[in-house]
């Protein structure tokens, strides 16, 4: 691929991927706003973000194997149509319902557009070349984190939370032009072969039962839930092995270490820090009274330094190994988290913004070094899958993280709204979870190391 055409694809992949991260951070400082709307309990706040991860990481891993069959080009433009038009949807509701519906629909839009940019990247970019490209589209991913929380926080004050779906919608609209008249047309790089459709029926069911069911633990039918679909896990790996072309690839994580430990690091990993936006999100306008404005440009420093430096990290994993890399983040952001446990009335402004930064260069360090060890250990026709697989395990790490907090929210506070009479039992529930991702942020150190060299 010619240079020219190189910038081309690295500045439209990145227009397409600073979107989703963009709505999901910009819709965190609305919560409240939106609580007091619509008369919406703590737990329920939970499922305005949460039903977007449930459906995006349910899609995603179909959608990156369509892309392999039929063309990346046409799954991204696809994804990013309807992100504009779901946005809008969201835009207009006018109950918890169809909001929850029209989040869904933008969850579906969103793993069409995240299955495709890493696999087009791997495609386009020479082996020394692909941690710098990597790098600079995980850099507009964090971007998208850090513009969300601050404009945001300004439409919301001063527009109210519908105008940031509007402003969402006009965005995937003017990224959706550049994406379908200048991206070179491809040729697919599994063409021919059958889509398993059985397959995927199977994943979307047990993923959905998995993750509805650990949300809902606390009910007879959550429990059961839960269990059906850890059963469907292995239901599912059964039926991927005896097809000639699987949806998921079992064989990349039996034979391809660098492969399994780096997905699982990655697991872990936004499985321990996604509820953290959420959780402070709250913290600073229930417990310490400030506007969305000024939350979102608190929030706003964690996405930022990942910013600035996913693209060094990137540059440095192409040289040195990610293994030692990725795993240094890790550690940053567990040391990050276990200065959160404390969090209380008193916690000083200046603590929570050097934890945010902390985590964010954790962050940092681990992505992208992460991502190009994923997408090195495959070969071309594994690009699509392997993304999808990669993706699936940022969301499903998301929806985890969340499912902690609202479990947890669920058995410590309950129904209830988040008023001063609650707030003690807000504090509680957020120390709880803290205390859980830390955990989890500690065992993903281990997994990280355990994937071996990539080199």
């Amino acid at each position: 691929m010619e240079r020219s055409s190189k910038k081309i694809l690295l500045i439209v992949t990145a227009m397409g991927s600073f979107l989703a991260p963009f709505m999901g951070s910009a819709i965190v400082v609305a919560l409240p706003v939106l609580g007091a709307e619509f008369s919406m309990s703590a737990v329920s706040l939970t499922w305005v973000a949460m039903s977007y991860l449930l459906s995006a990481a349910v899609f995603l891993l179909p959608a990156g194997r369509l892309s392999d069959i039929f063309g990346r080009k046409h799954m991204f433009a696809g994804g990013i149509a309807l992100f504009g038009a779901s946005s809008l949807l969201s835009a207009f509701s006018n109950s918890v319902s169809l909001l929850l519906v029209s989040r869904f629909i933008q969850g579906i839009s969103g793993a069409m557009i995240f299955s495709s940019p890493m696999a087009m990247l791997m495609t386009a970019f020479k082996p020394d070349e692909r941690g710098k490209a990597i790098g600079i589209n995980v850099a507009s991913v964090y971007i998208g984190l850090s513009a969300g929380p601050f404009v945001g926080g300004i439409f919301t004050g001063q527009f109210g939370w519908r105008s940031i779906f509007i402003l969402q919608s006009a965005l995937a609209f003017i990224t959706l032009v550049p994406a379908v008249f200048m991206l070179e047309k491809e040729t697919p790089a599994a063409s021919g072969e059958k889509f398993d459709w059985k397959g995927s029926l199977v994943y979307c069911a047990v993923l959905a039962a998995l993750m509805f069911g650990v949300t809902h633990l606390t009910l007879s039918y959550g429990a059961a839930l839960a269990v059906a679909g850890f059963l469907g896990l292995f239901v599912f790996w059964q039926i991927e092995e005896r097809v000639e072309f699987p949806v998921f690839n079992a064989r990349l994580f039996m034979q391809n270490r660098v492969f399994a430990f780096s997905n699982l690091a990655a697991l872990i990993n936004y499985s321990a820090t996604a509820a953290v936006g959420f959780i402070l999100s709250l913290y600073l306008q229930y417990i310490k009274g400030f506007s969305p404005q000024v939350s979102g440009l608190l929030l706003v420093v964690q996405p930022v330094i990942q910013a600035v430096f996913s693209p060094f990290a990137g540059r440095l994993s192409d040289k040195k190994e990610p293994q030692l890399i990725a795993s240094f983040g890790m550690a940053l952001t567990a040391a990050g988290l276990f200065i959160l446990i404390f969090l209380d009335n008193s916690t000083p402004l200046w603590l929570i913004v050097f934890c945010l930064a902390l985590m964010g260069f954790g962050f940092a360090l681990f992505s992208s070094p992460n991502t190009n060890a994923v997408m090195s250990s495959v070969d071309r026709k594994f690009y699509g899958v392997a993304s999808g697989i990669l993706g699936t395990m940022r969301l499903t790490g998301q929806m985890m993280s969340m499912a902690v907090a609202t479990l947890v929210f669920s058995i410590v506070i309950g129904g209830l709204r988040i008023t001063p009479e609650s707030h003690h039992l807000f504090l509680k529930s957020s120390r709880i979870v803290i205390t859980v991702l830390a955990a989890m942020c500690v065992s993903g150190i281990f997994a990280s190391l355990a994937r071996g060299k990539v080199r």
